[in-house]
């Protein structure tokens, strides 16, 4: 049975058959997840969140899921890599902490220059 994915913030939706991860189901709807060990929960780059109505739709956490993240699965971390959808589930992507360093740097500019 497929399972309809919604990936924030960009909204981009994608079916696919439960026990898919995340991490497979952002590939497919063509959405940027980083990561450096290719699903083996290794590297821990591939974080999404899932809030508290969605999160058993993500399938319950993994062995390695839960020695990697521990207490960030109660704040709704999740690997995208281990995460195994059950049913359809809401999924946001964290932004990059470059880009969320150079937005803050630009708002601050843009508001220093609002002073004018």
């Amino acid at each position: 049975m497929n399972v309809q994915i919604t990936f924030k913030p960009s909204g981009k939706r994608v079916r696919v058959g439960q026990g898919t991860t995340l991490l497979q189901a952002a590939r497919r709807a063509g959405v940027f997840i980083p990561t450096r060990c290719d699903g083996k929960a290794a590297c821990l780059m591939c974080k999404v969140h899932i809030s508290p109505e969605w999160a058993a739709f993500a399938g319950p956490p993994s062995d390695a899921e839960q020695r990697k993240l521990g207490s960030l699965l109660g704040e709704g971390i999740r690997l995208s890599c281990q995460a195994r959808v059950k049913g359809a589930v809401e999924v946001t992507i964290p932004e990059d902490r470059l880009k969320a360093a150079i937005r803050r740097q630009l708002e601050r500019q843009a508001s220093d220059d609002e002073l004018w």
